[in-house]
């Protein structure tokens, strides 16, 4: 991929940010509040998916349906939600941006909603290693045995996250 070239950033209005943060509410909940701030500035860039500022750091990534952390601000608040586990031997992988895979996969949130962005973390230490989005209702996901299960979108060391303001 190449790197992303920020052509513009401005700080946001208030109406749109109690509307972003509501399309956060409605996919990470009452962890949204983690992300609240007085100024929340937009960049624009030619990634695929729009970037926000929380305090001059991309915390937040969205897409005209959803708003959802990126891994920096996974990171920095940690939530419960929407969480699919690897395994150790699927940290490599999926660290270098590759899809979950169902074997590789030790547990799944009930709250994942197919076609909705989730968290991919790793079991040892619970460290967000991308995220993605989900391809399969949590329960279907369960039922799996073989094949992709998360699409990846945002890893660790791509464009968002080498990411320099």
């Amino acid at each position: 991929m190449p790197k992303i070239t920020v052509k513009r950033r401005h700080a946001i209005r208030k109406s749109q940010i109690t509307e972003l943060l509501d399309r956060l509410a409605d996919e990470i909940g009452a962890s949204a509040d983690l992300f609240r701030s007085d100024r929340i500035e937009r960049m624009e860039t030619d990634a695929t998916v729009e970037l926000y500022l929380i305090d001059k750091k991309p915390l937040l990534m969205a897409t005209e349906t959803w708003a959802f952390p990126t891994l920096r601000g996974l990171i920095e608040h940690p939530i419960p939600e929407r969480r699919v586990v690897v395994d150790a031997g699927a940290v490599r992988f999926v660290a270098n941006g590759a899809d979950a895979m169902r074997p590789g996969i030790v547990s799944i949130s009930p709250d994942i909603r197919e076609g909705r962005p989730v968290q991919v973390v790793e079991e040892r230490y619970g460290k967000p290693l991308a995220i993605g989005i989900a391809l399969y209702d949590a329960a279907d996901m369960e039922e799996q045995e073989k094949g992709k299960s998360v699409k990846s979108v945002h890893y660790v060391g791509d464009d968002i996250w080498n990411l320099e303001i």
